[in-house]
């Protein structure tokens, strides 16, 4: 069976939601699929693909939920030998230079480990859009043949 893995950073909760809004489509077209909000580099190394959906915290900075997470990425450097991932940045475009910086510092990460983007990074301005995943589901409907190829 085809299946998605999702790493969620949230603050308040939106990009989990987003996360669980993604996770029933992918479930819908029978693509098993798990959200991870505290994972492991092992849950990251066993996924067949990867999407990651985050908001941006601080100056730019990951959620707190996914700091340790990135930063044993970028310590252990599991490469993806061209897996493909997908990532959903969102953010407040108010914020300047920082935003959707999270969703920034997983793309270049994820490009470092050598893996295979699908899609250019989804920018999602919460100051254009109250329901982020509204933007962010149909965009993954879209490339769910890129993610399972």
């Amino acid at each position: 069976m085809r299946s998605v893995s999702i790493f969620a950073g949230s603050v308040y909760g939106n990009a989990q939601h987003v996360a669980e809004e993604a996770k029933t489509m992918f479930e819908s077209k029978g693509i098993k699929c798990e959200v991870f909000t505290d994972p492991e580099t092992s849950d990251f190394s066993e996924a067949e693909s990867v999407v990651v959906i985050s908001s941006t915290t601080g100056q730019g900075d990951v959620p707190p939920n996914l700091e340790l997470f990135h930063s044993d990425l970028r310590d252990e450097f599991p490469l993806m030998n061209g897996k493909p991932f997908a990532v959903a940045a969102l953010g407040d475009s108010s914020y300047g230079d920082s935003f959707c910086g999270g969703g920034r510092q997983f793309q270049e990460l994820l490009l470092e480990l050598q893996g295979k983007p699908v899609a250019e990074m989804l920018e999602v301005d919460a100051i254009e859009t109250l329901a982020a995943e509204e933007d962010v589901v149909p965009w993954l409907e879209g490339l769910v043949d890129e993610l399972t190829a």
